[in-house]
């Protein structure tokens, strides 16, 4: 009998994963047949992919369904909301003390701060005494695991697209840390076995415990295995590492376009150098230091080889809410007509909740990353991506004083970071430099554009250490591991 699977794609990081890789091909040419789960405004969109992968005449068949994320939603925010969102914060921040736990330390605070003193003495505080319970003992981990099942949406909200399609499997972009736990749940209940893909760089050490059961994962390297592992309680057999599939492209240089080409998309002068700054981290800190220092170093004589400046806005600044992202956004626009040689470039959205996020633009971030001299972040996931370019890489932490000041909006110094779990690696590792201020954010600049093969080797090896394989194979592996799953 065909072997049929349900995938779950609540992200546009999950759409690269699935679609963008040799994951979903290979697993039709093996003759399985695949429903894709996403936001339900997305399904037709999505869809158009689905005939192309059908005029591939493989054996497996793709075929896209709704997610019914608004349904999810409503039962989140009206069903036991506020037992909810606590099992929902436990999860976020009780990942056990045998891992670097500094990122979900912050998020500890990020709520304490968000939240009036009523919320501190009837929820921060008596969560803050499980918090301690759960980073203490696997016990009380699983506990929480098991007790988050209740929270099922009745009557079941997947029901009829569990009874038409019968899965063998269930595979989730994470371990149900988004709405997709209702989905793993139910698969769960139904005695169908589950798996997480993991999509993001800092997933296992932001979001630790699983919002479902889950049986298996598939993830990026060692050092994310034992994040899982020894974080929350995964079961070392029933971890895989299979790379990271998303990066494929970036290792065949399948997306990435000539430098000539790619100067002439966005005006660029080819007698300058690219330094260019991918906004990031735009929740905790704005990136608008950052990015004024860099317009003002290209508009004049600071720098050691003439420059020029793109900047790459990011998915939250095209938030609604809160107002101060669109803010910045708007700042840096206003930057790219105050000052000559300054450049902006936006996401290309894939549209419904997924966003920005959708990777329609990947030829643009790999063309960006590839023809910069030096590439500026913070320490965002682009930071690997750009040493998988073999590009400089520069983190930049120059803070507004007071972060956002904006009342009740928790602002962390990015300063104070670096020793989050994958900053703190990218760090250890000198895959690049770290600049405090201008005048640190010049030197390190001049020092590569003089220099480019500065740090070659530690970038390589960070690359290693971060996503095991860099052959272009990842997603292969990862599919023929979804199949020894399902031939189990």
């Amino acid at each position: 009998m065909t072997k049929r699977i349900f995938i779950s794609a609540d992200h546009g990081m999950a759409i690269i994963y699935f679609l963008q890789s040799d994951v979903v091909p290979t697993l039709l040419n093996a003759g399985i047949d695949i429903v894709l789960l996403t936001d339900d405004a997305l399904v037709e969109k999505l869809a158009s992919r689905t005939t192309q992968y059908a005029t591939r005449n493989t054996p497996g068949r793709l075929t896209t369904e709704g997610l019914r994320l608004k349904e999810a939603t409503h039962y989140a925010n009206t069903v036991r909301p506020r037992i909810q969102w606590l099992l929902a914060y436990l999860r976020r921040v009780g990942g056990s003390w045998r891992i670097n736990t500094e990122a979900m330390d912050s998020h500890i605070w990020e709520v304490w701060v968000e939240n009036g003193w009523k919320f501190r003495l009837g929820i921060w505080i008596p969560a803050a005494l499980a918090i301690l319970l759960l980073r203490t003992f696997s016990s009380a981990r699983n506990f929480l695991v098991r007790i988050q099942n209740r929270f099922i949406p009745r009557p079941n909200l997947y029901a009829d697209l569990f009874e038409t399609h019968s899965p063998d499997l269930v595979i989730a972009s994470t371990a149900g840390w988004r709405l997709d736990r209702y989905l793993l749940r139910e698969a769960h209940a139904r005695g169908i076995p589950t798996m997480a893909a993991i999509v993001g760089w800092d997933n296992p050490s932001s979001y630790a415990i699983r919002g479902a059961p889950m049986d298996y994962a598939t993830c990026w390297s060692q050092l994310q295995k034992d994040e899982l592992v020894y974080g929350s309680d995964w079961s070392p057999e029933r971890v895989h590492i299979g790379g990271i599939p998303s990066y494929d492209g970036y290792f065949r240089k399948e997306w990435q376009l000539s430098k000539a080409d790619y100067f002439k998309l966005h005006g660029l002068d080819p007698k300058r150098k690219l330094i260019s700054y991918a906004c990031s981290f735009v929740h905790f800190a704005p990136n608008y230091p950052n990015v004024e220092a860099l317009a003002k170093l290209v508009s004049s004589d600071a720098l050691a080889e003439p420059s020029q400046l793109l900047i790459r806005l990011h998915p939250s600044h095209f938030q609604d809410k809160p107002k101060i992202f669109a803010d910045e956004r708007e700042r840096i626009f206003a930057l790219e007509q105050q000052y000559p040689n300054v450049h902006v470039v936006k996401p290309v959205p894939l549209g419904g909740s997924l966003g920005y996020y959708g990777g329609e633009d990947m030829d643009e971030k790999s063309s960006m990353m590839a023809h910069s001299d030096v590439l500026v972040t913070v320490y965002s996931t682009m930071v690997v991506e750009t040493a998988v370019h073999d590009t400089p890489i520069v983190a930049a932490v120059i803070d507004t004083p007071g972060g956002w000041n904006v009342p009740r909006k928790f602002s962390l110094s990015l300063k104070k970071i670096g020793n989050w779990p994958t900053h703190k690696r990218f760090r250890e590792a000198k895959a690049g430099r770290v600049a405090q201020t201008e005048s640190e954010l010049r030197e390190v600049i001049n020092a590569y554009l003089k220099d480019p093969s500065l740090d070659a080797a530690e970038r390589r090896k960070f690359v290693e250490d971060e996503v095991t394989f860099t052959d272009g194979t990842s997603g292969k592996r990862t599919a023929e591991f979804i199949l020894k799953v399902l031939n189990k």
